[in-house]
């Protein structure tokens, strides 16, 4: 994949966000409410490095791996990567080719509309090409690449502590949604490409056990969308993998790492350093950002991490 291709990409996924954001803010109408490696020594013990000034971008050009130039596809797409200051304003990162990112781009001043901002890949070319975005109000809505005005799809969602898209989990058309109750329950909507979704369908109890979860692909080499999660009070890492079938998405949790306690992100951008595996990135709490590059081994799932940048800590939110 050439990187000018993921420009592109990313400057269309930032007008899709800013279409979302404008509609958002225009009051649309309330639609049907929707009732391995173990990083843990190093995150501890190293001697931190001092944070850059808060006015200063984050620093995206520090180490990693070479990608081999591959295509993106279903299984392993490329997503930007998106952050919201504590001012609002909202900047997005393309991957840059060898496993790092590019220098940001400023997206618009909006970013407390942004609750939660999930990328779809609904045509299945490995390249993303819609948004979710849901408001703190609990609405959310939905913009495309074909279309790129905004849809309201439902109100309500303000029930959920957490909300994903990591792929198409059911075997429906297209990128799927998880959302998790305050009681700890977590649900699974499927997802179309309009951004419209069916009914809720209970995934499993219990999940309130988890801070951090992500997921945009396959970890696992099967061609099925995975997901982790890390355990607040262990801090253990977890791989639930997924099946394929939307009555029972996931097998049984695998764990995959200890003591992640360190990290206070860990979100998915799909595969990062082009080599045709999912990938995720993780930011510790002085603002480092490390790149964890996939195996598509389910015993060990991910390589040993790798320092991408710093600075990161100047965002109170991260998407992709």
């Amino acid at each position: 994949m050439a990187i000018l291709s993921g420009r592109r990409r990313g400057r269309a996924l930032s007008r899709l966000a800013t279409a979302a954001i404008a509609v958002a803010l225009a009051g649309t109408a309330a639609g049907t409410s929707f009732a391995a490696d173990n990083p843990g020594a190093a995150t501890r013990n190293a001697v931190q490095a001092p944070p850059q000034a808060p006015a200063q971008a984050p620093n995206a050009i520090t180490g990693g791996a070479t990608g081999t130039g591959s295509t993106a596809d279903a299984a392993n797409p490329v997503f930007t990567l998106f952050g919201v200051e504590s001012s609002g304003a909202t900047y997005v990162y393309d991957v840059d080719g060898s496993g790092k990112f590019t220098a940001r781009q400023k997206v618009d001043d909006d970013g407390a509309v942004r609750a939660e901002q999930q990328a779809v890949d609904n045509d299945g070319d490995g390249i993303g090409d819609g948004v979710w975005l849901w408001t703190p109000g609990g609405d959310l809505y939905f913009s495309n690449a074909a279309a790129p005005d905004s849809v309201h799809i439902g109100g309500g969602w303000n029930i959920y502590d957490k909300v994903l898209s990591p792929g198409n989990l059911g075997g429906a058309q297209g990128y799927d949604i998880l959302a998790r109750d305050r009681s700890g329950v977590l649900w699974m909507y499927l997802g179309y490409p309009d951004g419209r979704v069916t009914a809720r369908t209970k995934v499993g109890a219990g999940w309130g056990i988890y801070d951090l979860i992500t997921g945009k692909g396959d970890l696992t080499g099967d061609g099925k969308a995975d997901i982790i999660a890390r355990e607040k009070s262990t801090g253990d890492l977890y791989l639930y993998k997924g099946t394929g079938d939307q009555s029972a998405p996931f097998a049984a949790r695998q764990k995959i790492g200890t003591g992640w306690g360190g990290y206070n992100a860990l979100v998915s951008t799909g595969d990062v350093n082009l080599d045709g595996k999912t990938d995720f990135v993780a930011r510790d709490g002085s603002g480092r950002l490390y790149a964890y590059y996939g195996t598509g081994n389910a015993a060990s799932p991910y390589r040993a991490r790798v320092q991408i940048g710093t600075g990161w800590n100047i965002y109170t939110k991260l998407f992709s």
